[in-house]
């Protein structure tokens, strides 16, 4: 009993460490400190990934661990991959120059996330054999909610519900704080309309995307060998720290709205035990998002 308990301790921490040494952590605090992040510090983090999966094959008390590394490898290189492609002259002449469509503008980049989920999803599968196991099903839509006292969610009640409310508030919580600061004139708005049907497509895209390779890696890989709630919140922090310096907004207060978002989506898709839910209640605080990048598109 206690050594069980010991070597949940031992992989629980082991858990936590390994993401926050590859996640942007290093990256905020060399920024916040002056400096600017040092190119060999990417590769450090791969090392480090590639030396923790040799790690779990070699020690027992943490082998359970290892999908875990497998993935987080994976994921890791991939969307390192991406961003140097990203930052080449060519991507930036080719997809970022000045008069770009704003379709043309974010495809090229949603071309490549996709790529990056699809690894993922790949991994996964050669790993499990079968979606279920990493969340990549429909889901039971009307599945039971856990209780959550201080978001007045009571015993019986169902996803069936409250993932419509939760979308709807997400959705609220971004559209006010973002109309206020760009604060669009009716032909502005009028302009942007024409560009809804971009928005949608974008905003089902990259919540499609961000829940495989944010949610259904971290989840189907740990949830087993650490427990659920440590679970949740490692996913919550890693996707804080991921939008802690480049977000909208930056800084804490998006880690923290960030991090709720990622808790309910996590909730969401352990407790539904599938994809559905999670992604559209991404997809509709996205959709407005992503319009006001339209907004801010016409007015320049």
């Amino acid at each position: 009993m206690k050594n069980g308990f010991v070597a949940k301790r031992t992989m629980i921490l082991t858990a936590w460490a390994v993401m926050l040494a590859v996640s942007d952590l290093p990256d905020i605090l060399v920024t916040t400190l002056g400096g600017a992040i040092p190119p060999w510090m990417l590769w450090a983090k791969a090392g480090f990934l590639a030396a923790f999966l040799v790690l779990t094959l070699a020690w027992k008390a943490i082998r359970p661990l290892w999908q875990y590394a497998v993935i987080f490898l994976v994921l890791f290189l991939s969307l390192s991959l991406t961003d140097l492609i990203r930052n080449t002259d060519w991507f930036q002449s080719s997809f970022n120059y000045v008069g770009v469509s704003f379709f043309t503008g974010y495809v090229a980049v949603f071309v490549l996330d996709i790529i990056v989920a699809l690894l993922v999803l790949a991994a996964l599968w050669l790993m499990k054999r079968d979606r279920k196991a990493f969340f990549f099903v429909k889901g039971q839509m009307d599945a039971p909610i856990e209780p959550i006292r201080w978001l007045g969610i009571k015993a019986g009640e169902s996803w069936k519900a409250f993932g419509w409310i939760f979308a709807a508030v997400a959705a609220l919580a971004v559209a006010i704080p973002t109309i206020l600061g760009i604060a669009p004139s009716g032909e502005t708005f009028l302009r942007a309309l024409p560009l809804l049907p971009v928005v949608l497509l974008l905003a089902a895209v990259n919540a499609f995307t961000e829940e495989a390779y944010y949610r259904c890696s971290l989840l189907s890989t740990l949830h087993e060998t650490i427990g659920k709630t440590h679970t949740l919140f490692l996913t919550v922090v890693y996707f804080g720290l991921e939008h802690w310096l480049y977000g909208s907004p930056p800084g804490l207060l998006g880690f923290l709205m960030v991090g709720f978002l990622a808790w309910l989506l996590g909730k969401a898709m352990l407790e539904t035990k599938g994809f559905l839910w999670p992604w559209f209640i991404h997809f509709v605080p996205d959709a407005v998002i992503f319009f006001s990048y339209a907004l801010l598109f016409v007015q320049s």
